[in-house]
């Protein structure tokens, strides 16, 4: 199992080797029925669930793929990790682009 901490150690662990960078990217379309809804959520108040759970999908794939890419680099945790939101707009409409970036490294 491959640590993930948003902290520049393991507490309790001693870093004996940085690996290298780990990232992961993910990059979501957002239907236009959600952009509608959500829309009306900012009218009228409340949470915009399907955007929170687009985020949250988009957030779990880039850690997957920040994780699989520690792994390749035979690394017990990735320290450091740093999680950025973007909004994309393009032609066709609005996408949700998450990354994680992050320090491989091996433990002791």
């Amino acid at each position: 199992m491959t640590i993930i901490t948003t902290t520049d150690s393991v507490p309790g662990r001693e870093t004996t080797e940085v690996l290298g960078i780990a990232a992961g990217e993910a990059i979501l379309g957002v239907n236009y029925f959600r952009d509608l809804f959500a829309g009306v959520r900012d009218i009228i108040g409340g949470r915009s669930g399907g955007y929170q759970k687009a985020l949250r999908e988009a957030r779990n794939h880039a850690m997957a793929d920040m994780r699989d890419e520690a792994k390749k680099l035979g690394a017990d945790a990735v320290v450091g990790v740093d999680i950025d939101y973007e909004a994309v707009d393009t032609q066709k409409g609005s996408m949700l682009m998450v990354s994680c970036n992050g320090t491989a490294v091996k433990l002791r």
